[in-house]
């Protein structure tokens, strides 16, 4: 998953220098790339705690299910 989650931290970078552009047409460099890597880092970090979201819920949807007593049933 290495691939995709560079392509993720790309994407969130992109989206940040566009989300600057809007906010100052006039942006400099610098300014441009303050905000790609504010956009890939936290990109990276969304995901991240996404994925361990994720793994949470799968391992805690067994320890949630209630054990079913046959011995109460007539």
């Amino acid at each position: 998953m290495g691939i995709l989650d560079t392509l993720g931290e790309v994407a969130g970078a992109v989206a940040a220098v566009e989300g600057a552009e809007k906010l100052d047409p006039n942006a400099g460099l610098l300014t441009k790339g303050i905000a790609a890597v504010a956009g890939f880092k936290g990109a990276g970090a969304l995901e991240s705690m996404i994925g361990k979201k994720e793994e949470g819920d799968a391992g805690s949807n067994d320890a949630d299910a209630a054990p079913v007593d046959d011995s109460q049933q007539s």
